[in-house]
């Protein structure tokens, strides 16, 4: 049986929901995500059926779906509020970067198990109607405008920005004890010299 359209979920259910989501980013984080079958998920949730797993989540690609949404749309407010006190490009750029660093150090599993699901393929960053560094990109063009910074290729700083920011949670696995504020601070240095008009 399935959930079908409606009037939303119970608060019941969507507790269920969000139980199943979080023991599948748990599951994923610490034994990837080949291993997390439906199964594995409800065993670490306590589930005592797969079927409550399906009653909410039709497929697998259906609850990786609602995983990534989960911490994608958790990243985006706590970002998106941090920047909004920004007047500056150069002061978004330097937010976004440490927002992300922040963000990954406390939520760790979390962002490891989002990772893990990229790698594997098994979702694509670029699913929706644009590309995932796409507003990273923008910010960095109205640096560009504004005159605060240099000229250079947009595309590609915001690659490399985000996949600096993105290397952090495999960092973590390996290296626990990073200092993940000294870690934010030279990525902070290395874009501020890398895209100001006027390098000290």
């Amino acid at each position: 049986m399935q959930v079908t359209a409606g009037a939303g979920p119970s608060p019941a259910a969507a507790a269920r929901r969000a139980q199943v989501v979080a023991a599948t980013l748990e599951v994923i984080a610490e034994a990837g995500y080949a291993e997390a079958s439906f199964a594995r998920i409800a065993a670490h949730a306590g589930l005592s059926s797969t079927r409550l797993i399906s009653y909410h989540f039709a497929s697998k690609e259906a609850l990786i779906g609602a995983c990534v949404e989960e911490v994608v749309g958790a990243l985006g407010r706590e970002v998106g509020r941090r920047l909004h006190a920004e007047t500056t490009a150069s002061g978004r750029l330097r937010t976004y970067i440490t927002a992300v660093v922040e963000f990954s150090d406390v939520h760790r599993r979390e962002m490891s198990a989002l990772l893990q699901i990229l790698l594997s393929g098994a979702w694509s960053t670029e699913v929706g109607p644009e590309p995932a560094a796409a507003p990273l990109e923008a910010l960095l063009r109205d640096g560009q405008r504004s005159g605060e910074f240099r000229d250079f290729d947009p595309a590609v700083v915001a690659a490399a920005v985000q996949r600096s920011v993105e290397a952090l949670p495999f960092r973590l696995a390996v290296q626990p004890d990073l200092d993940c504020a000294a870690w934010a601070r030279e990525l902070v240095e290395l874009f501020d010299r890398g895209t100001r008009r006027d390098p000290a």
